[in-house]
């Protein structure tokens, strides 16, 4: 049995404080967690012309949620923690999918950096690689935060692939 803390939109999760700490009140998420792939995002961009920011790109490291919030200057990094506890199981599960994506496409591009020879010679194909992709991903859990699941995420496998080979027939 699953001891549950409280509930979204009750006690010190009431809607109206959870607005204030820039938090979600439906879903229980900051955007503020985004900040932390916005910031590697930012490093890639400025790679073409400044490739010694490939160092950077390499130290940075991936942090859950929770980690996030625990090491930042946040100042409701507690509410965000018990409201992350708090959002909806889906909402975690999509995000933290989406999360592993982001962390996936900037490992390959930390990977792409440390095997060159210099990091002038790939800066820009790495920077033209990777930057839409996070962009694109950064986007998709800005939407899962936002309450945002796109319509195939939330079907079943089997009913994904009707859906496809319903769609190539339409």
């Amino acid at each position: 049995m699953e001891c549950k803390g409280p509930a979204l939109g009750a006690g010190e999760l009431a809607a109206e404080r959870l607005e204030q700490a820039n938090i979600n009140p439906s879903t229980g998420l900051a955007t503020d967690y985004l900040n932390h792939f916005n910031e590697v995002v930012m490093l890639l961009e400025m790679l073409p012309a400044m490739p010694d920011c490939a160092e950077d790109v390499l130290a940075w490291q991936p942090l859950g949620y929770e980690a996030h919030f625990e090491n930042s200057g946040f100042k409701d990094k507690k509410l965000a923690i018990l409201a992350y506890s708090a959002a909806p199981a889906d909402l975690r599960v999509h995000l933290e999918a989406t999360v592993s994506q982001i962390n996936a496409a900037v490992k390959q591009a930390q990977e792409s950096l440390a095997a060159a020879p210099e990091f002038g010679s790939v800066a820009a194909g790495v920077s033209e690689t990777a930057t839409p992709q996070l962009k694109s991903l950064i986007s998709t859990a800005s939407g899962i935060i936002h309450g945002h699941i796109a319509e195939d995420l939330l079907q079943p496998e089997g009913d994904t692939a009707q859906a496809e080979i319903d769609a190539l027939f339409a």
